[in-house]
């Protein structure tokens, strides 16, 4: 099982938030903009990709027990949210990559949708 670290190594990503927790496993993978599919769709465990930069998507990765958060575009999110993914333990990483290609770099990488 891959995990946090490896996907930050090979992504390229920076780390925002929770750097001592790149040991956790990634078991799949969701990308999604709307925040109701998430807490419907995403399973625990899964590296939420996504371009939402405001607390809520903490209190979402949070509630789902995801691996983590992947946010695209090179968008920062803004110091409460980064604030919030500490306190909460919710692993918050950055990317100047597109959605697309994080997801399908994740793909290629053997990171699959769980059943």
């Amino acid at each position: 099982v891959m995990t946090l670290g490896d996907v930050v190594k090979a992504l390229d990503l920076e780390v925002k938030t929770c750097s001592s927790e790149m040991d956790r496993p990634v078991e799949g993978g969701y990308v999604s903009d709307l925040l109701s599919d998430v807490i419907a769709g995403a399973k625990e465990g899964d590296l939420w990709i996504t371009l939402q930069l405001h607390q809520n998507v903490v209190a979402v990765a949070f509630l789902n027990n995801l691996a983590g958060i992947v946010i695209v575009g090179g968008r920062e999110p803004d110091p409460d949210t980064l604030k919030k993914g500490e306190e909460q333990g919710v692993p918050i990483m950055v990317t100047s990559l597109p959605a697309y290609e994080v997801v399908g770099r994740l793909y290629e990488m053997g990171v699959r949708r769980k059943a």
